[in-house]
């Protein structure tokens, strides 16, 4: 600031240094409100505001971490999806298999039309095992068991959440004719052993356990009598209660990914909300100040040619 006399000198003025700086000050007061009009950012470097552009960092992570949980709860979604659809197909074999085998349990067909009905009933036992090969999501086998192939239960975990503790846990369990018919070791689905019977383990029909270079196999006896069949519906029921419990157990899963979903998406929507907060810009604020700076740059370059003028007033000294 010009002191007193200060006027009187002319190699410096010092009022047009203090007009240049004041004019300086303003111009970069507006170029920064510019940036921020045209970035739409109020911080846009740390030196901005520190303490907020660390605070915005770290939301801006979180809210990266929750758009991609939620897409993982999409894809989680589809899996179960898929495995939900084949567990429905499987059930409808199941279903016609009760039927044929409650039609072959009736004592007015012959050894011929049961022959008939329990090639229908091994069809439908191959076609079992086919859907649970072809129900495939990216690598995963999701009806054939876990990673030994055929047996157990094909354990995945949904990574649901920004957090390392924020995942889902399901269980697939493997579908196939071993898995459904033969489980816990009991292959005998008849009555009993029948005197001239065909299949490998002595009983008029029988199923075959999954194994891991295999998915199981029903067989048939040419002589399997209707009380072969009886005993058969009761494996059938069985088999039908196990598939309600797998789509129940889907079905649970699915509505705790909904659940997820949700909340997720409140989550992602109050983030973006407080980093907006922190880090956007206030238009009609920075609008208003931006027409505050033009007066002043106006003013302070007003100021400046004055300044420059002033040592003009020296040659009345020496005229």
């Amino acid at each position: 600031m010009a002191s007193f006399g200060d006027l009187n000198r002319v190699n410096t003025n010092i009022q047009s240094l203090d007009s240049q700086l004041s004019l300086n000050q303003v111009n970069k007061q507006m170029a920064e409100n510019q940036l921020k009009m045209s970035t739409g950012k109020r911080i846009n470097r740390a030196e901005d505001d520190s303490a907020g552009f660390s605070i915005a960092t770290k939301l801006r992570s979180r809210v990266g971490g929750l758009n991609q949980a939620m897409q993982n709860v999409g894809d989680a979604k589809s899996v179960l999806d898929i495995a939900e659809s084949s567990f429905g197909t499987v059930m409808d074999n199941l279903v016609e298999m009760k039927g044929l085998a409650t039609q072959a349990a009736n004592d007015t067909l012959g050894d011929d039309e049961r022959g008939f009905i329990g090639d229908q009933l091994k069809a439908l036992g191959d076609d079992i095992n086919k859907i649970a090969d072809q129900t495939v999501y990216q690598d995963y086998e999701l009806l054939n068991g876990d990673s030994s192939g055929n047996t157990g239960t094909l354990s995945l975990t949904f990574q649901v959440g920004e957090r390392k503790s924020d995942t889902i846990e399901a269980d697939l369990n493997a579908v196939n004719v071993g898995e459904l018919f033969a489980s816990g070791g009991d292959a005998n689905l008849g009555a009993g052993a029948t005197a001239g019977g065909a299949s490998a383990g002595g009983a008029a029909i029988d199923a075959t356990a999954a194994t891991a270079g295999g998915q199981g196999t029903l067989n048939f006896a040419t002589d399997a009598t209707s009380a072969d069949y009886r005993s058969l519906i009761g494996k059938v029921d069985s088999a039908i209660t196990t598939m309600s419990e797998n789509v129940n157990d889907i079905g649970i899963t699915q509505s705790s990914l909904s659940v997820r979903e949700q909340t997720l998406s409140e989550s992602i929507s109050a983030n973006e909300s407080a980093k907006s907060r922190i880090m956007d810009t206030d238009f009609a604020k920075a609008q208003s100040e931006s027409v505050r700076l033009q007066i002043l740059q106006q003013t302070a370059t007003s100021s400046l040619a004055q300044a420059n003028n002033g040592p003009q007033s020296v040659l009345g000294f020496i005229g």
